[in-house]
């Protein structure tokens, strides 16, 4: 079993990956097409498997679902709609992605267990903006001179230009949502509710 075989199955399940991905956002082949700039007959021919994809090809594609290019190849082939996303270890931290999109506000669930991080604190600066939300247990957030604790259902937000980092304040595990947008995005808040109206 060579390297090529690998990739040679895994291309054979990018048709009906394909296929999956266009299905279930309801796109029709000629919207598909009209979006990538790739003729009717090659995306038929792709999700039939008739057609060997490219990487000229695919590159769109992944654009066009909103999906990474690893994600088009290295997707189970049986339209499995349940995500298989892999959490990983990162200063102490488990990290699970939430979001699956190459780019834009990146969501994470993070872990951080009892006894973990309880040396000093050395507060890291980065291109970005993040937003915390604390479900489980209390979270301390450095962030330049404020030293704070949050408690479950708090959030801050703040620019990762600031020195910042965040432990257990108790020994206790520590859980938190993150949406980060690494080129500085904030996430966008469309609905405002309507201010209450004062009593007379």
């Amino acid at each position: 079993m060579g390297m090529d075989d690998d990739l040679g199955r895994a291309l054979d399940a990018v048709g009906p990956r394909l296929r999956a991905l266009r299905r279930r956002r309801e796109t029709t082949l000629a919207d598909l097409s009209a979006a990538t700039g790739i003729s009717v007959s090659t995306l038929s021919r792709l999700e039939s498997g008739a057609r060997r994809p490219t990487l000229e090809l695919l590159l769109p594609l992944a654009k066009a679902h909103g999906v990474t290019l690893d994600e088009l190849v290295d997707a189970p082939p049986t339209g499995d709609p349940r995500i298989h996303l892999r959490p990983f270890t990162y200063n102490g931290m488990t990290m699970l992605p939430l979001t699956r999109r190459a780019g834009g506000i990146q969501a994470y669930k993070l872990v951080i267990p009892a006894g973990s991080r309880t040396g000093e604190p050395e507060p890291k600066t980065h291109e970005g903006y993040e937003w915390l939300y604390v479900l489980n247990g209390h979270l301390r957030v450095i962030l330049g001179e404020q030293d704070l604790v949050l408690v479950p259902g708090e959030a801050a937000e703040f620019d990762t230009r600031v020195p910042h980092w965040f432990g257990p304040a108790r020994p206790e595990p520590v859980e938190f949502l993150s949406l980060f947008g690494r080129q500085g995005e904030r996430a966008h808040l469309r609905a405002r509710p309507k201010p209450r109206e004062q009593p007379g």
